[in-house]
């Protein structure tokens, strides 16, 4: 008997790689190895397939989570960032179909846009817990802080195979993307004795 994970990683193959209006049921059987009549009996019609694989796309996101309360901002930012560079540049070919699909198929926009509330809303908490641990400017525009970092994160992700000469190097690019946001926070160390950037003093600013 075929999985149903199996037709879904067929599926994610096919759609990737002609999004919505090209992923026939046809070209997504043969990628299976199954015949079309057992996708329409599993899942019952391909918007419904599709949306499937969308769902599989978010649950599989393997991220770095922020702690509840920080001890090491510039280490567990930078784990939470590597982890999101991964997983968007890992569905970049899928995000890109969708975002062109979106007039077409609105509820696209909800997938496309998911992860990236997801991110703003987990960094916006996160920065209001260092303020009010007292590590982080109080004076601080949170909502443009969390912008910034999510749009750095986007445009590396989405745009680097375009342009990757405008980019950090891909083993720097997490670090400097964080040590220059946490200058930005003005964020300092739990214990308060220096800056919480400071294990990155020696990072390179320029390539």
């Amino acid at each position: 008997m075929v999985s149903r994970e199996r037709i879904l990683e067929a599926a994610r193959r096919v759609y990737a790689k002609h999004g919505f209006r090209g992923a026939t049921t046809r070209l997504i059987a043969i990628e299976a190895g199954v015949n079309e009549v057992t996708l329409f009996r599993t899942f019952g019609s391909k918007s419904a397939l599709l949306e499937a694989v969308l769902e599989q796309y978010s649950k599989d996101e393997h991220e770095a989570p922020l702690p509840d309360e920080p001890i090491d901002p510039a280490a567990e930012l930078t784990r939470f960032v590597k982890s999101k560079l991964e997983a968007v540049r890992g569905m970049r070919p899928l995000l890109m179909h969708t975002m062109s699909e979106v007039d077409e198929r609105p509820e696209a926009a909800e997938f496309a846009c998911r992860g990236r509330h997801d991110v703003h809303d987990t960094i916006t908490s996160y920065i209001r817990t260092l303020q009010a641990r007292g590590l982080a400017a109080p004076d601080l525009d949170v909502d443009v802080a969390a912008v910034i970092m999510v749009a750095t994160v986007m445009s590396d992700a989405m745009a680097r195979h375009f342009v990757p000469d405008v980019y950090p190097p891909l083993d720097e690019a997490a670090d400097r993307y964080v040590r220059s946001f946490l200058r930005l926070l003005g964020a300092r160390s739990p214990n308060g004795t220096a800056p919480a950037h400071a294990a990155f003093s020696s990072t390179p600013t320029s390539r």
